[in-house]
């Protein structure tokens, strides 16, 4: 075969594989493509992929890689990076104190509006992290995030005289992703930075982390069907791979639904979630939710109240979080195993057209178990 043929083939088989590769990026959904990006970006070195880390006394901070924005990325949809974390070298116990993330300009680290902030993970290894502390029975029986910021909330301390201890060289695993509301012609770079605070005093009381939500039912078989009965409560969910649960009873439940134009509120029982063994005493709770939320709450369904209200301020002018009011007190409030809870969103959708939900709390209780363990040693 001569070689002009063999050029031609490999340049009609290039030309297909190229056409296919178009068509197939052109389906996926927009946070697929942002991997894809990404991944191209840091395999040709266009990106800067690596993360920058400075340790000052009690802050671990460090500067992510490079996130193009070139569109609107809703939450959840944007370029992200991840980095394993460990504050120390050694076993010494420290105490997580709180934790910040900014965005920065990509060259000069100047900073920049926060509305490209979607949220920053924090997850820990709970095998090692109980194994540490001999609470093996801890093991498996929730999500091992500790805690998590996102658009609105991109600060969070605990109150004085309380941390989460762990010990120095165990890992971190912290998640950071952008986010791109308002700006639909895009074309430029960021990095967040994430800081970790920490103390070694030994006068602290310990926190432990549990994460509650709302799920909400849908139909398994027909899930984007509108309009939803109103007498059960379904949602539409935004989609049905991620953020989907079963409720033991043979029922999907998402955690990320659509919420139409207007006024609405959304309530989901977390009593599973809490698995509230005996009465904790609660002192802290960070909060995720996405624009258009006013107000969450936790509420105790036995006493028709809110342990606790966050208020909510969203942007006048265009999409986003302005603020998301944490709870924090010294004092603390007390949550009962014989009482029911719920949480309770708040939602005004001021557009004309469906936008997507989710209503998380970080909530932080008091360890007895574990400060007499600390006690002892």
């Amino acid at each position: 075969m001569r070689k002009s043929k063999i050029y031609k083939i490999l340049g009609v088989l290039m030309a297909i594989g190229i056409l296919g590769s178009a068509i197939w990026y052109s389906q996926l959904p927009n946070r697929h493509k942002a991997i894809v990006k990404s991944f191209l970006f840091e395999k040709l070195g266009i990106t800067d992929a690596d993360w920058k880390v400075n340790h000052p006394s009690g802050t671990y901070k460090m500067i992510s890689p490079e996130f193009y924005i070139d569109g609107i990325y809703k939450s959840m949809e944007g370029p992200k990076s991840s980095k394993y974390v460990q504050l120390s070298q050694d076993s010494t116990l420290l105490w997580l104190t709180g934790f910040e993330v900014k965005a920065l300009e990509n060259q000069t680290s100047v900073p920049v509006s926060n509305d490209f902030i979607c949220h920053t993970n924090i997850d820990f290894n709970d095998v090692k992290y109980y194994s540490s502390f001999h609470l093996e029975k801890r093991i498996g029986v929730q999500y091992p995030r500790l805690t998590s910021l996102s658009h609105g909330m991109e600060k969070f301390n605990f109150p004085n005289g309380y941390g989460v201890p762990m010990k120095g060289n165990e890992l971190l695993y912290v998640t950071t992703e952008a986010l791109n509301h308002n700006v639909p012609d895009a074309n430029f770079w960021i990095r967040h930075e994430v800081d970790i605070h920490y103390a070694k005093d030994k006068e602290l009381k310990p926190l432990m982390s549990r994460t509650a939500f709302i799920m909400l039912p849908y139909d398994k078989r027909n899930p984007y069907k509108e309009p939803t009965d109103p007498g059960t409560n379904q949602c539409i969910p935004v989609e049905t791979k991620n953020h989907s649960y079963e409720d033991g009873k043979g029922n999907t439940l998402s955690g990320h639904w659509v919420i139409p134009p207007g006024k609405n509120t959304y309530r989901s029982s977390i009593d599973t979630q809490l698995q509230l063994q005996d009465s904790l005493r609660l002192h802290a709770a960070a909060i995720h939710v996405h624009p258009f939320a006013t107000s969450i709450s936790l509420f105790d369904a036995t006493l028709g109240k809110a342990v606790f209200t966050s208020a909510i301020v969203n942007h006048k002018n265009n999409i986003g979080l302005t603020k998301i009011t944490p709870f924090s007190s010294e004092e603390g409030i007390w949550l009962y195993k014989t009482h029911k809870y719920e949480i309770v969103l708040e939602v005004n959708n001021t557009t004309a057209i469906p936008q997507d939900m989710m209503g998380s709390m970080f909530l932080f209780f008091y360890d007895k178990e574990l400060d007499d363990i600390l006690r002892k040693n």
